[in-house]
């Protein structure tokens, strides 16, 4: 193995399991809150279009990562 990426390799096994976590977690309480249908997401439906853009879900995700990455990056 080349020297230094022991501890790369680590970390794409680390997100790749809280990848699968998150995913899980998003199938059981996606069926339980309005994720993806929240206020602030963009749906506009027409004869033969609909366009859904989850601008409020994607916030509140990225600010769940953020989050989860600053707290899991401290050493």
């Amino acid at each position: 193995m080349i020297p230094g990426f022991d501890s790369f390799a680590k970390m794409i096994i680390l997100f790749g399991v809280v990848l699968v976590l998150l995913g899980g977690l998003f199938l059981v309480v996606g069926k339980l809150l309005y994720i993806g249908r929240l206020p602030g997401d963009i749906y506009i439906q027409r004869k033969s279009f609909s366009f859904y853009f989850p601008l409020t879900t994607s916030i509140i995700i990225s600010i769940i990562l953020t989050l989860l990455f600053t707290l899991f990056s401290r050493r």
